[in-house]
């Protein structure tokens, strides 16, 4: 029996001693990640990640700083305006300040130079004949000197049509708005809503073009930027809209009713009387408005402005003038061509697509935009 026993018991021995090597608890030590987990975390590496130091270059102060700049330099603005008109010009003044003796032929090419600039037959002859008289009567021999003298000279031409818009107590003044399509009529009206606001003035605006479909919908959304009140009426007719923008106007006590008109083409006799009609409705409705009759030209059409000015002039009677989008033409000599043949006064120009880049007239600061 013990016999028995003991061999039961040497038998279930060696089971024993293999569980043992075989249990895992010493050998997964070695095999655990925790050490190595130390060297793959990311603390240290997520820190040059980090975006703060690298948003510093993107804040905006220094953007605000370059505003600012516009804002304060009027002059700056000018020559930008005109870079066109002032690239032009200058390159070939300068070659031919440097290359030509003051002498017959450096007259008549002079003359050629200012005519490619717009500026005009009258306008050219009366600059070479004023260019003439300063170089006799000063003795001057020496080239560098003629720009000045031309500069100052054109001045001189310009400074009769400067004239800043002036509103009286005769309120609502209102401004009646006229010209061809796509001279910037409905983008001037905004910008000069603003520039009014900017004065003190209440303003209402008179979707009076009611003959081209966008019209309407660009005021509005004018008037949403400037937070003033447009009138408009889909099916009505332009007079009826202008007339209840006025009365509203009177009611509302607002200083300043801008009446937007349909673009026509000086060509179109019907249409140039339907703008005469809307004039005498303004009348009826307020016995001294039309205050003022303001014509938007395009300085790209150039010499075709003058066309349009006196087509405009002899249908309503223009009191003042607007010159657009002078960014982007080289015909910015056209307001001295203007200032010969027609000289009404220019109260604003267009010298950019910013809300702040319809600028008061100086004749000065023109001229030195178109030499400098």
């Amino acid at each position: 029996m013990f016999d028995f026993l003991k061999k039961l018991v040497s038998k279930t021995k060696p089971i024993k001693k293999k569980v043992k090597p075989t249990a895992v608890p010493k050998k997964s030590k070695p095999t655990a990640v925790p050490k190595k987990s130390k060297p793959t975390a990311v603390p240290k590496k997520s820190k040059p990640t980090a975006v703060p130091k690298k948003s510093k270059p993107t804040a905006v102060p220094k953007k605000s700083e370059k505003k600012d700049e516009g804002l304060f330099s009027f002059t700056k603005k000018i020559k930008k305006g005109l870079a066109k008109t002032r690239e032009n010009l200058s390159g070939q003044l300068t070659n031919l300040f440097q290359n030509k003796k003051i002498n017959e032929s450096f007259y008549e090419e002079l003359e050629m130079i200012l005519l490619t600039g717009d500026v005009g037959v009258s306008a050219s002859e009366m600059l070479i004949k004023q260019v003439r008289s300063k170089v006799k009567e000063d003795g001057i021999q020496d080239e560098s000197q003629l720009k000045n003298i031309l500069k100052d000279c054109l001045i001189e031409i310009l400074t009769p049509i400067e004239s800043a818009l002036e509103i009286n107590d005769d309120a609502p003044f209102v401004i009646m708005v006229v010209g061809v399509n796509g001279t910037g009529k409905t983008t001037t009206i905004g910008k000069l809503t603003k520039i009014l606001q900017s004065e003190g003035k209440t303003v209402l605006i008179a979707a009076g073009d009611t003959f081209r479909a966008a019209a309407t919908e660009q005021l509005a959304v004018w008037g949403e930027r400037n937070n003033v009140s447009v009138i408009s009426h889909a099916t009505a007719d332009p007079s009826s809209v202008i007339f209840d923008a006025i009365n509203s106007a009177k009611a509302k006590n607002i200083d300043v009713v801008i009446a937007d008109t349909a673009g026509r083409l000086p060509t179109q006799k019907n249409l140039i009387d339907e703008i005469t009609k809307i004039k005498r409705v303004i009348s009826k409705c307020h016995k001294s408005a039309p205050q003022e009759v303001l014509l938007v030209l395009d300085a790209n059409t150039g010499q075709n402005a003058i066309t349009q000015l006196k087509a405009f002039n002899d249908a309503v009677g223009i009191t003042s003038i607007v010159m657009t989008k002078l960014d982007g033409t080289a015909k910015g000599g056209v307001l001295a061509a203007i200032a010969k043949e027609l000289p009404i006064p220019v109260r604003f120009i267009g010298v950019g697509e910013g809300i702040d880049d319809l600028r008061e007239f100086k004749a000065k600061e023109y001229a030195e935009g178109m030499f400098e």
